[in-house]
């Protein structure tokens, strides 16, 4: 049974955990909502403390790689919970039973019996908790919400979504959980899907408005690996919703070159692209026209001229603004501003987590269909043609077999739980 939450005034305590890799960008909003007036940061939880230099600007909060230890001493309000995939579930459950909110890495969780134990724990507890989707604080999935419902593309025929990103051998050799499927006996997922490109996932999911559990009906998985490690590092996924939408999410660690990841809605009289790292929206309809509605925050103009760019094109499209996951979290804690990723809505993504966990694993890609790339760190591969067949999955809607991929097999069909 869940709880209200409580009114809070003054400027939040906050407890980060996890404050080097990625989680330095956390310390870094902190900072700024400090400034802002909305939170301070009274307790870093890490293995090794940060230095003064790691810290400029912060003042002296509290360290420990004790974390409910941490809680109890600063009187935090919030956690910011950057840690490995496979402490998710256990730090906030924690954090919840000293009455702590919590902002969460995504995935959520990594099994669906986590996260399952996770909701429970924190409806128990009467504790909101934010997963850290960052797309989907994106005014611009407003704005594509409009432009569908207005018939600005016709009737939605399916959505795709593409990630060619780059990323060497140190990159998988970062942490010890990195590229793995389990660690020391624990679940981890730590694969393309499920982590780097997670956002292409989640976003297609916001999209079509399909994030609860239910909403999942079919999932095919096509998973390979160029890299040595456990988990996918190129792969495709095709997704049937519960409102019978088709759709495909190709991505990859190993492209020929790093791109932005973008989301495309595919309708019957066009098209509208979502680079969702850059809150930048182009709609592309068939008859030339103009959409209304798709104008970027500050007013900046009604629409976009149809057919006026393409997804190569990095000038084209509407910026849009976008809401900070932290802050919402403080607006909510404040005076009860609806969270724009509660636990729950991450369901229909957590069912994808679980068929990946469950499926088989990743295929090794032959020799010849990869090639060695020397670099400044260290060196890293590339799949050939990958960047193209990226960008054809999410034009076609068909998986990396369909497009004819000679190392590719025909689609694996896990069924949901």
């Amino acid at each position: 049974m869940s709880h209200p939450v409580a009114p809070q005034t003054g400027p939040l305590p906050v407890v980060l955990a996890g404050a080097r890799g990625h989680g330095r960008t956390h310390l870094v909003n902190i900072h700024r909502l400090e400034q802002a007036g909305l939170v301070r940061l009274v307790g870093i939880c890490e293995l090794k403390p940060l230095s003064e230099e790691e810290l400029a600007g912060f003042g002296a909060p509290e360290q420990s790689d004790d974390f409910a230890g941490l809680l109890e001493r600063t009187g935090a309000r919030i956690a910011v919970l950057c840690t490995p995939i496979h402490t998710h579930t256990e730090l906030a459950l924690v954090a919840a039973d000293h009455g702590v909110h919590t902002l969460l890495e995504k995935p959520t969780t990594p099994s669906y019996g986590e996260y399952e134990r996770l909701l429970a724990g924190l409806a128990e507890r009467g504790t909101a908790c934010q997963v850290g989707f960052q797309s989907l604080g994106s005014h611009a999935l407003d704005a594509i919400a409009r432009l569908v419902a207005d018939g600005a593309i016709g009737a939605v025929r399916g959505i795709g979504a593409a990630g060619a990103w780059v990323r060497d051998d140190a990159y998988h050799r970062r942490v010890p959980w990195a590229g793995r499927r389990s660690l020391n006996g624990r679940d981890v997922v730590d694969g393309v899907l499920t982590n780097p490109l997670a956002h292409a996932v989640a976003t297609a999911l916001r999209l079509d408005g399909s994030e609860r559990a239910e909403d999942i009906a079919e999932i095919e998985l096509e998973q390979f690996r160029a890299n040595d490690i456990e988990a996918d590092d190129t792969s495709c996924l095709r997704v049937r919703t519960a409102r019978g939408t088709r759709i495909t999410v190709a991505v990859t660690l190993c492209a020929e070159r790093a791109g932005e990841p973008y989301v495309v809605v595919h309708g019957s009289r066009g098209r509208i692209t979502f680079w969702y790292k850059e809150d930048r929206v182009l709609v592309e309809r068939t008859d030339g026209g103009t959409a209304g509605g798709a104008g970027g925050d500050g007013g900046a103009g009604a629409g976009v001229g149809l057919g006026s760019g393409s997804a190569t094109d990095p000038a084209a499209g509407t910026v849009h603004g976008r809401t900070d996951l932290l802050e919402n979290l403080v607006a909510h804690l404040r005076d009860g501003t609806e969270l724009l990723v509660p636990a729950p809505r991450t369901g229909a993504f957590m069912r994808i987590v679980e068929a990946i966990r469950t499926g088989p694993l990743p295929t090794p890609l032959p020799a010849d269909a990869w090639y060695g790339v020397p670099g400044e760190k260290a060196p890293r591969r590339v799949v050939k043609g990958i960047d193209a067949l990226v960008a054809a999955s999410a034009d076609t809607l068909s998986t990396f077999s369909e497009l004819g991929a000679a190392w590719a097999t025909p689609p694996t069909e896990v069924h949901p739980r």
